[in-house]
This record gives structure tokens, sequence and C-alpha cells, in this order.
């Protein structure tokens, strides 16, 4: 038998390979897909805890036995369902908006909207702390983009005057922002960044990924009086305090049913990818439902327990970053350090995150604790008391 011989090209790739991993492994960035499993959950996004509740599973299999397990096509070859349109009108009077259109994550829903905006008349401003699916539909879309310091409204108005007195201006701009940040966990000055949009002709987009039905009144754009005006685009997704899966654009104002039709026929993640699952359209259609404000309530109470106690313990001193938001986090010395935590918790019963380089622009480990409303006080406390245990023997 002839001799196997590995062809060069091969070669190459598997020295590439291996020399990423050994990067990485120096620079303390590798990661594995670990399962939650039966823990004590700390780490997820299921603030309300919806995910398993059971009206919920039964609006995702009560579309399942309709539909079917997938969608089957793109929404614009056969691939809408009836569910697909009952959570879009769901989503529209949940938040007071006008219009919505459902995609299959909120990754694709924030790839798809500013892809849809975009080309060379457009420029985007985008907050420093943005999620990494704004960069990739800045970058994707053709249009002009630039980022501005964190939460620095003069600093972006110093970008909108530049545009404007530029010689040759952009005609079409756009502010985007979050409205509560997953890194920080703080919370944009939406009213202000709509008032300097209207002042600059420029549209503002927010991404209300951990707002929508997390804060009261269900959404940040309508607690801030926006939810009708129609320079103000919002997207969501629909897998954390809904428990689900999926993403949408919302739209108000006289021109909501424009925009609507305008993504519907240029974004590309919505017209090449096949159509949220129905399953996952029922479940969440069902947990609208149940994310109501006494829910959001329970929900803030957890966090307020979970952020007092934190900040209380004083050996965690300067550590701890009380946010707006529903995760909270504590600092750590070294990426080796976040992750060591984490694997000791997860011996003794505990899901909580490590955030680490690349995946905060500021360059900062930190442990992520999420609050959810299905956690009782008193288990809670006791699960809080162990992960600052766990935090001290790991960094004393």
């Amino acid at each position: 038998m002839a001799e196997l011989t590995i062809a060069p090209e091969a070669t190459v790739w598997d020295g590439w390979l291996r020399g990423r991993r050994a990067v990485r492994a120096k620079r303390d960035m590798q990661r594995t897909d670990s399962a939650r499993g039966t823990l004590y959950d700390l780490a997820s996004n299921d603030y309300l805890g919806l995910g398993t509740h059971p009206v919920v599973s039964t609006g995702a299999i009560k579309a399942l036995r309709v539909a079917g397990a997938g969608a089957s096509a793109s929404r614009v070859a056969s691939g809408t369902w009836e569910i697909h349109r009952d959570l879009e009108t769901a989503l529209s009077n949940y938040t007071g908006r006008s219009q919505a259109l459902v995609f299959s994550s909120g990754y694709t829903a924030n790839i798809g909207v500013l892809c849809g905006m975009g080309g060379p008349g457009s420029l985007f401003l985008l907050d420093a702390h943005s999620h990494a699916s704004l960069l990739d539909g800045a970058k994707l879309s053709g249009a002009a983009w630039r980022t501005f310091e964190h939460n620095n409204l003069s600093a972006a108005e110093h970008l909108l005057r530049a545009n404007r007195n530029a010689p040759a201006p952009k005609p079409r701009v756009v502010l985007v922002v979050e409205s509560l940040y997953s890194v920080l966990g703080d919370a944009a000055p939406l009213e202000q960044a709509a008032a300097l949009c209207a002042e600059y002709g420029a549209v503002l987009l927010v991404d209300e990924a951990h707002s929508l039905a997390a804060v009261p009144s269900g959404s940040a754009v309508r607690a801030a009086g926006l939810h009708q005006a129609g320079d103000v685009l919002v997207t969501a997704t629909l897998s954390k305090a809904l428990g689900a899966q999926g993403g949408a654009v919302l739209f108000g104002g006289p021109n909501a049913q424009l925009w609507r039709e305008h993504l519907l026929n240029t974004a590309r993640t919505f017209i090449f990818d096949t159509a949220l699952a129905p399953a996952a359209a029922g479940g969440a259609l069902a947990a609208l439902g149940l994310a109501t404000g006494e829910r959001i309530a329970q929900l803030a109470a957890n966090t307020r327990l979970m952020r007092e106690t934190l900040s209380a313990e004083p050996r965690l001193a300067g550590r701890v970053e009380a946010s707006a938001g529903h995760v909270q986090s504590v600092r750590m010395n070294t990426p080796s350090r976040a992750v060591s935590a984490v694997a000791l918790l997860r011996e003794r019963g505990y899901a909580v995150n490590c955030f680490r380089p690349p995946s905060v622009p500021d360059g900062v480990s930190r442990l992520r604790l999420t609050a959810h409303a299905n956690h009782h006080p008193e288990i809670l406390a006791v699960a809080l008391q162990s992960v600052i245990g766990t935090i001290l023997e790991v960094e004393p």
C-alpha cells in the first residue's frame, strides 16, 4: 500500500491552528463551551426565569405542532408563519411601537438593520462599548463609521458637527447606543441622545437587548417617552428576559411601516436567513404575557440584593462595579484568576460568568453575576456568600 502523504496546505493550516491556540493560552484567552447543567444559575441572561416556565414551554410546543421544528424557508420565501406575525404584533403592543420585524437572532437583527441603512452615503457613530453585532453590522454595511468614548455625548456631538462641517458631509447619520450596556451595566442617556440626533437630523438606533421586558414599562425607550419617535429605531433580543430565541427591530412614528418595508427588502440577514423557528417564536410570544410589572419588580429586588451584598463586603472594596442593569461585576486581577474562580464555583454548584479580553473593550477581567426574578432571596443570599468566599480564596 502506498504511504499516505499530507498535503503541504494541510501542514500550513495545522501549524497555524496550533500557533493560534498557543497565543490564546499565553494570553489567558482560551475558552470552552462548558454546559450549565443543574448548577445554580448566576450566569444566564434569563432575567425573568421564563426559559423553563410551563406556559412558555406550552407556547413553544403549540407552535411546534402547527409549523414543525423549523420555518423551512426565509421570511420572504414562504417561511413566514402566523406565529411570526402574532409575535410582531405583541412586541409592538408591549413596547408601544407601531411595527416590528422579527429576525432569527438579536445578532442578525443588528447586522440586518445597519446593513439595510448602510452604503456610501451613510455614517454610523457607535458608542465604544457597543456589542460585537453592532460593530460587525457597521463594518459590513458599506457605510463610514466611527466610535466615540463610552456614554460621552459630547464626543458624539463632536463627530456629528465634524460631519456637518465636512466638505462632503454624509447625508444619512445614525447614532448607535445600547439602553443598558453589557460590559459595565450602565445606562445610556436616551432622552439626551434623541435630542442630539434631532438637532443634527440623525437617526438614533437603540439596542434594547438587556432592557426589553427587564425594566419598568418593559422598554427603556418607552420609559424615556421615545416609543413613538419616528427617528428612533430599536433592536432587541428575545433570548434574554423572554427566555426564548430570536431578535427584532421595532419602529414607531408615521414612517414605521415604511421603515419595516425597507428592511424587509434590504436586510440580508432577513432575506437570506431561514426564519426564526416557530417554536422559539411561540415561546417568546407566551413569555411576553408573563413579563409583568410584578415579575420585573422581583427581578429589581433581587438585583438590589445582589448589588448590596457584594458592595457590603469590605475586602472587595473598589472591585465591585454596581450597575444600573441586572448584571453585577467584580473586577479580577488577571484573566487566569477569573477563570480559576469560575471553575471553583462550578465545583461548588454555581454557574458564574467571567468576561475577559478580548470580549471587554477596556481589557479588564471580571466575574459577572446575573440576577433572576425566580431566585428565592434567602437562597440567593447564601449563593452570594459562597461567591464572595471563592473570590477571596482565589485573590486573598
